[in-house]
């Protein structure tokens, strides 16, 4: 069976008396359906080798079946992480993804498997840093200069289902940090760069 026959079959269970009801009213509108997941994933900061927690959380996607194209909204909740500074200061911090646009993607359902491509877009923000243990002054207002913009889809090869889910990954570049006091400058020397990787494990469709 085909994705695109999955694919209409899975939005016939989900609720085609209400889209066809659409139809003579708007018949050249777009379909929209809203699907919600459930996410959680991992970030490896590459300066720092460091993991950071991404979720559990829900991604809610509001779809074009026409167009394959969706936009949507990845919360994450604050987390912390830890690593060594200098291979052996032990350096611990709160992080908080703060979203800045709307998730933004597209999922291909011409072929015989899935594809999705997307980009999500946070203010990434770091507060209680504590080094050897000890508090730093960062103060609250600590945060990338610019938006941080996360691309992220399935890899080659591999698919993607509308009802299951499926695995999310990509890279991209941290900028530097404003507004952290006198950590400004040693925060802009460990963290910001390219080469941070996410990954995202998504599940549980439910069509709205």
């Amino acid at each position: 069976m085909t994705t695109t026959t999955r694919v209409r079959r899975t939005l016939a269970a989900a609720g085609a008396a209400a889209l066809v009801a659409l139809i003579p009213v708007a018949a050249h509108a777009a379909t929209i359906v809203p699907i919600e997941y459930d996410a959680v994933g991992t970030s490896t900061i590459a300066k720092t080798d460091s993991d950071v927690a991404l979720g559990p959380t829900t991604l809610r996607t509001d779809l074009d079946v026409d167009s394959g194209n969706f936009t949507g909204s990845l919360p994450l909740p604050g987390t912390r992480t830890s690593f060594k500074a200098a291979g052996f200061l032990p350096v611990q911090a709160d992080v908080t993804f703060v979203e800045a646009a709307p998730l933004t993607g597209f999922i291909n359902l011409s072929g015989d498997i899935a594809s999705v491509t997307s980009t999500a877009t946070y203010n990434v923000k770091l507060s209680n840093i504590k080094v050897l243990g000890f508090p730093t002054f960062t103060g609250p207002n600590c945060q990338t200069v610019a938006p941080v913009t996360i691309p992220v889809g399935t890899e080659p090869g591999v698919g993607f289902d509308l009802a299951l889910g499926g695995r999310l990954v990509g890279e991209y570049t941290i900028g530097k940090f404003a507004n952290c006091g006198l950590n400004t400058g040693l925060i802009n020397a460990l963290v910001p760069g390219p080469g941070n990787t996410v990954d995202i494990q998504v599940s549980n469709g439910v069509f709205l």
